[in-house]
């Protein structure tokens, strides 16, 4: 995927190609994902109804999101790394250790997010 020779609405669609291969591939292989995406699913309205105002919407919906886009990065480091070889090695572990910090990060700032609108 070095060089690429499409340009325009062609590399546009290409891409959106690739993003749902990304997901059908994180949602076949990783529960965590599956798991933070069906929380996802079920609090979004909840969010929609708790929110008083747009913005409290968006910052309820927002971090929803942010968690399933950082275990994205988290899977996608994961693989990586994995790919390298099943050996342990300690920058492996750690950078592994330091995605899952960044997913926990994420979920640590929905929930204050979340109890922050809904109890303030």
């Amino acid at each position: 995927m070095g060089f690429q020779q499409h340009k325009g609405w062609r590399r546009l669609v290409n891409a959106t190609g690739y993003s749902w291969a990304g997901l059908k591939a994180a949602w076949c292989n990783e529960e965590a994902f599956r798991q933070e995406v069906t929380l996802c699913v079920a609090l979004a309205p909840l969010a929609l109804w708790l929110g008083h105002n747009p913005i409290e919407r968006a910052m309820l919906i927002g971090s929803l999101l942010l968690v399933v886009i950082v275990e994205l990065l988290n899977t996608g480091i994961e693989a990586a790394i994995d790919r390298i070889g099943p050996e342990r090695h300690e920058l492996s572990g750690r950078a592994k250790d330091i995605a899952s910090a960044a997913v926990f990060m994420a979920l640590l700032n929905a929930a204050v997010i979340w109890l922050l609108v809904v109890f303030a």
